[in-house]
């Protein structure tokens, strides 16, 4: 059947631009033009301009670098400072750009993409800029100490708009994919083919190191510069979740490290560590999914395959992350979605392993600024909770733990609790989720916002939303935050388990969580509403669909919608081992079964939707939410559509944008659950 809205996917035509434009004016109109929405929009823009937010660095040898937007500076400041004078209550931060004065003078809508600092001399960086927000960034050599962007005629590294990798080596080279010409990037709009650059020579005369298949989802290049143990490498991503990654020798030969191509695999010395995600057996031993092991690098490599098995998951303890200090490893582990702190030691004996630091119950504690190079055995944790502000602290292993930041509270959380249930799934499994409401509200039933993601093993855990507070539970709403599965929460089988063929899983699991906050009282169907982003866009959109009897207001941003063509827009092929092929009838059989776009019937009473993307996202295709919102008002159902002209697929590209999207999606909440019932 022909698709009468295919004209939406066309990003930037005027047609479509008008369609958005016009779509947005209401969506203005009946929701912010309000002097409650003008407050709230300027209470969270405060909270993100303010100087009392933490500024949390980077760190890379002895300096602390960090990106920093504010009120003065939308576009942003990259800056560094020292150790010492971080610690201090108002750093001396040393600007290296000013993102706002850059654009000014290019005349170019620039938002930040990141930095990659050579080490150790850290005398350049290579900075990328995205226009508007986008995935595809343009790349530039930045002279630290001239503060300045190198000139390409004179040698300076610069890549144009593009998905690009690239990494240095050393000063006068660097690996990088980009698009290089016709057939050079792969079906998902990544770079196919790997290259050695030297300082001085065109892009075109750059060697070929590595080349993919068009399948493929990437393929990078990359260079290990720990002193001693120098190591050349290359990953070949064949599909989201599988890379097979090779040593590369001087004279361009390949050694593949011959591990499980869905395993996470990382070196740091002596020691080879990998991350299992199925069950592997190998040297006469069996280990299961969500293992971590280690192996002495070198035996691997000469063919041993004896490993050491540094962390075992149970029915409700996973691995949430690790990295190394010079002398030890960090384990960061979840238990029922609850964070632990250990630290391992190798030793002649094996590893030793011990508690690192204690760590507060219904919130997260992270690991930060592992600098196994140059900085010793020091770290820093942030731990933060749903009521609680973020606080930033420096340790060191075996050494004494100092609070560094604490940042203000942004809303008044008295009263406010965090509670964690548990929800019964269709087939039987327990599913976790966070409900965070002030006491009074224990006594019956009222207005709920609850958020989903399950995919692509994402774990979410409890951490601080200032908007949130303000704009819901301020107002007397409560928030619940899901664990479906299809996240990482409790190891990567919770993600497997619901790939593909078992995707309905995922939206059983946050159609349960919904059906069990009206068995336990805390609201009702016409109270509760959801919110989703990206692969969680998709899940708001089978909610619509498939249970909407559950809801009574949706918020589907950045979404995937049309599943049938999902795999054919921007970097949407890179998703097929997530979701399925639409092209083989087999696969297309049980995504069809979900897809929103193709399940939106006319006759079915849906709850009121806002539908939010970006015409800058080049991630997931603004045609989603685009053609969902025309079918949608082609059938008659209450709907609403907001499109950010810019953003990428983080719906903003600055404090600004990002404020008064949040001010919105509260404001819609607020109207449709809470006024609409009075």
């Amino acid at each position: 059947m022909t698709d009468p809205y295919l004209w939406l996917e066309e990003v930037t035509d005027e047609r479509a631009l008008d369609w958005a434009r016009a779509h947005n004016a209401v969506v203005r109109a009946r929701f912010t033009d309000s002097d409650r929405f003008r407050a709230l929009e300027r209470r969270i823009l405060d909270m993100l301009d303010t100087d009392t937010k933490i500024a949390y660095p980077a760190r890379r040898g002895r300096w602390l670098y960090n990106f920093w937007r504010d009120a003065a500076h939308p576009r942003g400041l990259w800056r560094r400072t020292t150790f010492a004078e971080y610690a201090e209550d108002t750093p001396d931060w040393d600007v290296l750009i000013d993102l706002d004065a850059v654009a000014a003078a290019e005349e170019e809508n620039w938002v930040w993409g990141g930095a990659a600092v050579l080490r150790p001399e850290q005398s350049r960086a290579l900075i990328s800029l995205s226009r508007g927000g986008a995935d595809a960034k343009v790349v530039r050599e930045f002279d630290l100490e001239r503060r300045e962007f190198l000139d390409p005629a004179d040698g300076g590294y610069f890549l144009p708009e593009a998905k690009s990798e690239i990494r240095w080596i050393d000063i006068d080279s660097v690996y990088v994919g980009t698009d290089f010409g016709p057939g050079s990037l792969t079906d998902s709009g990544y770079p196919r083919i790997a290259k050695l650059w030297h300082r001085g020579t065109p892009l075109a005369e750059a060697k070929t190191v590595f080349e993919g298949e068009p399948g493929d989802v990437a393929v990078s290049a990359g260079y290990d510069r720990t002193p001693g143990y120098e190591r050349h490498y290359v990953g070949r991503a064949t599909d989201f979740f599988n890379e097979e990654v090779y040593l590369l020798a001087d004279d361009g030969t390949l050694r593949h490290l011959d591990i499980p191509s869905d395993a996470s695999e990382s070196w740091y010395k002596d020691w080879l560590l990998v991350r299992l995600k199925s069950p592997w057996e190998v040297g006469g031993a069996s280990f299961p999914a969500g293992a971590l092991l280690a192996a002495d690098f070198e035996k691997f490599l000469a063919g041993a395959r004896d490993f050491e098995v540094l962390f075992t998951p149970d029915a409700h303890t996973s691995l949430h992350g690790y990295g190394w200090t010079e002398n030890h490893l960090l384990l960061v582990t979840l238990e029922d979605v609850q964070t632990k702190l250990h630290v391992l030691t190798p030793g002649a004996d094996g590893w030793r392993r011990e508690p690192l630091a204690d760590t507060p119950p219904m919130a997260t504690t992270s690991v930060l600024n592992l600098d196994p190079l140059e900085g010793g055995d020091e770290f820093m944790l942030n731990t933060s909770g749903f009521t609680t502000p973020s606080t930033l602290l420096a340790s060191a292993v075996g050494g004494r733990t100092e609070r560094l930041k604490q940042e203000p509270g942004f809303f008044d959380a008295d009263g406010i609790e965090t509670e964690q249930f548990f929800a019964r799934s269709d087939d039987g499994t327990p599913v976790p989720y966070f409900v965070i409401r002030h006491r009074d509200r224990r006594d019956g039933p009222g207005p709920t916002v609850m958020s989903g993601y399950g995919g692509f093993e994402v774990s979410r855990t409890p951490a601080y939303s200032g908007a949130s507070g303000m704009g819901w539970l301020e107002r007397g709403g409560t928030w619940v935050m899901t664990n479906i599965r299809g996240g990482g929460e409790y190891g990567p089988q919770w993600h497997t388990s619901v790939q593909k063929a078992n995707r309905h899983k995922v939206y059983e699991d946050f159609s349960s969580i919904a059906k069990d906050l009206v068995v336990r009282g805390i609201t009702t169907a016409d109270q509760l509403g959801a919110v989703g982003g990206s692969n969680g866009g998709l899940l708001m959109g089978v909610m619509l669909t498939r249970y909407p009897e559950l809801f009574g207001a949706l918020v589907c941003q950045v979404p995937l919608l049309d599943m049938k063509r999902y795999h054919l827009l921007l970097a949407g092929a890179s998703w097929m081992a997530e979701y399925g092929d639409p092209d083989k009838p087999e696969e297309w059989e049980y995504i069809s079964a979900y897809s929103p776009y193709q399940n939106a019937r006319a006759d079915r009473a849906y709850p009121p939707i806002l539908l939010t993307t970006s015409t800058r996202d080049d991630r997931v295709h603004p045609g989603h939410a685009r053609k969902m919102a025309a079918l949608l008002e082609e059938q008659g159902h209450e709907f609403w559509y907001h499109e950010n002209i810019e953003g990428g697929h983080g719906g903003a590209a600055d404090n600004k944008q990002s404020a008064f999207q949040a001010a919105l999606i509260y404001e819609f909440f607020t109207q449709m659950l809470i006024e609409r019932r009075a």
